[in-house]
């Protein structure tokens, strides 16, 4: 049998959830069928070049397919990265994970806490992050411009709630 306050189970509860990915726009299977095309083409090329005795032209082509292939593997690792956003009435929770997997979490009282952010005129909003107590985490660094404007509108307004109800 647990005792306990009702109404701290009631303020525990999520008011406000987000997890925030960053957006690749060429999935899986687009990313074979471009490798696959790719090293047809370097392939033959290669052996073109070879046949005609141009070696170290044909070396390039592989080396080229290399980095084009090495760049798309560090894209796909950075889009490992997560954010998941928890306002309850007690607390703001900020949970961080690295493309690496390593974890950092921040925890804000809501009513402590400010929503930061900052616009330029001509590209929106360029940065934002949550603030309180000499403490600044920033969040969704790696989103796109409509995106950091959905977030910014609907956090916003959830924290003002939770400020506002007593």
């Amino acid at each position: 049998m647990t005792i306990g306050n009702d109404s701290e189970t009631i303020n525990s509860q999520p008011v406000f959830t987000a997890e925030l990915k960053p957006h690749r726009s060429l999935g899986k299977t687009g990313f074979r069928v471009l490798m696959a095309l790719t090293f047809v083409l370097c392939f033959f090329n290669a052996i073109f070049f070879m046949v005609t005795g141009a070696l170290p032209v044909a070396m390039f082509f592989g080396i080229d397919f290399i980095l084009l292939y090495g760049a798309f593997w560090l894209n796909y690792r950075s889009a490992r990265a997560r954010e998941r956003i928890m306002l309850s009435r007690t607390e703001l929770e900020i949970h961080k994970v690295s493309p690496a997997g390593r974890i950092t979490r921040s925890l804000y009282s809501p009513f402590w806490a400010r929503f930061d952010v900052a616009r330029h005129e001509e590209y929106g909003i360029t940065s934002m992050a949550v603030t309180g107590k000499g403490r600044y985490t920033p969040v969704g660094m790696f989103l796109g411009a409509d995106e950091r404007e959905s977030f910014a509108r609907a956090f916003t307004s959830a924290l003002a709630t939770v400020k506002r109800r007593i």
